[in-house]
């Protein structure tokens, strides 16, 4: 990443109690590129500017099935900001190229480095992600908008956070909601690179960044239908099997119109379905949210999926539970493996106070995943326990600080030990 240019002194000032309002751009709002043309002007003013680009992405999550990006923000020194309409492109290739060796600022990069890639942007330089950055120096509120007050001095309004940026044409208002995303990016990126590097944390960073740009990626979930809400009423493999299968005849249905799922049918409504009782067409036909327009459009669908599940012999209906894949839950330890809950115990305290110590958040220091996976079932020497944690995707910053913790809770735990003693 290139060092920032800023005054080490003047970064590391408190900033002002008071913050200056912002509701447009400093140089103006920019205009939307949705042409070959624009993106060519647009391609050269980026090669003409300095330093790293600050990137942001606009979805339509909650209304679109898809999570494409649907506004893409760009700013860079010397270069000022920039609006592109991604949608009025095959992909944008062209601007890939031009961007190719240049570092990136991102704010929580892993939620748009999955629809930038879509449209053919992924960094090829170093990532700098400031929502990461703010939680490597422990700050509490490390959203965008909290940030920049905190850090510059500048408010931002965030009134269109939630808003379908598919609509066209897209509102002034949300335009320049959009712009002030990436307006002060470099100044933030400025400002915490140099607080990293004055807390000896920049290497830390580093990796995380790294780490961000190596993994992201579009989730894949075993049996995503799983994740409907309100399954804790389903009690019987018959009712399960009716989730599953509405749930998938809503998803093609909804992939296929990219509507976001739940505005078709909601999941409350599927769960309703399947714990009803009802196995005949009439019965289903008399739920009062059949009558719903959006639910009526494909009542026959949600019927058909309802039956076709009741119509499933035994030995096609879905588990209840599937089989576990790692540790059991934290509080059935104690009673299945003593000895583990006590290593789990001293580490979770252990790491608890290095991470206060360090101004970190404890997730930040080792998620508590990795932590439980190698604690329930530990390796047999500590050279193992290296290498597995970095199976375990832990950074070499990480297995420096934690793996002493975990080996005393592993091989050295005494029968009394306070924590003070690390």
């Amino acid at each position: 990443m290139t060092e920032p240019i800023e005054d080490a002194t003047a970064a590391s000032a408190e900033p002002e109690s008071t913050s200056v309002k912002v509701v447009a751009p400093r140089d103006g709002l920019p205009p939307i590129i949705t042409t070959d043309k624009q993106l060519a002007e647009l391609i050269s003013a980026l090669s003409a500017g300095t330093g790293p680009v600050a990137l942001d992405a606009e979805r339509a999550s909650g209304f679109k099935y898809s999570q494409r990006a649907y506004l893409i923000q760009l700013r860079r020194n010397g270069s000022g900001s920039h609006l592109i309409d991604p949608t009025c492109f095959e992909n944008l290739d062209p601007l890939q190229d031009a961007l190719s060796g240049v570092d990136w600022i991102l704010h929580a990069a892993s939620q748009d480095l999955v629809c930038l890639a879509e449209v053919g942007l992924v960094p090829t330089a170093q990532l700098f992600d400031s929502e990461l950055a703010g939680r490597i120096l422990g700050y509490e509120r490390v959203g965008l908008g909290p940030l920049i007050e905190t850090q510059l001095g500048f408010s931002l309004a965030k009134e269109h956070s939630a808003a379908d940026w598919s609509t066209r044409p897209l509102p002034e208002s949300w335009l320049n909601y959009a712009a002030l995303d990436v307006e002060f990016l470099i100044e933030l990126w400025e400002l915490l690179a140099t607080k990293l590097h004055e807390a000896e944390k920049f290497h830390w960073a580093i990796q995380e960044f790294d780490h961000v740009k190596r993994t992201t990626g579009p989730i894949e979930r075993v049996d995503p239908w799983r994740r409907t809400s309100g399954m804790h009423v389903i009690r019987k493999p018959r009712e399960l099997a009716i989730v599953r299968e509405v749930w998938h005849a809503r998803d093609e249905i909804a992939r296929d119109a990219d509507i976001a799922p739940g505005r078709i049918l909601s999941d409350s409504h599927i769960v309703t379905l399947a714990s009803s009782g009802m196995t005949t067409t009439t019965e289903l036909k008399s739920l009062s949210f059949m009558h719903l327009r959006n639910v009526k459009r494909h009542a026959n669908s949600w019927i058909t999926a309802t039956l076709r599940a009741h119509e499933l012999p035994e030995t096609e209906l879905p588990p209840l539970k599937l089989p576990a894949t790692g540790p059991p839950a934290p509080r059935n330890w104690e009673s299945r493996n003593p000895q583990a809950w006590k290593r789990l115990e001293f580490a979770r305290a252990a790491l608890a106070e290095i991470a206060t110590k360090l101004e970190l958040p404890t997730e930040n220091l080792m998620t508590p995943e990795t932590v439980r996976k190698v604690l329930w079932a530990p390796p047999e020497t500590p050279s193992e326990l290296e290498t597995v944690l970095a199976q375990l995707n832990a950074r070499p910053w990480q297995i420096e600080i934690v793996a002493p913790v975990l080996e005393t809770a592993i091989w050295q735990l005494p029968t009394k030990v306070e924590v003070s003693e690390l």
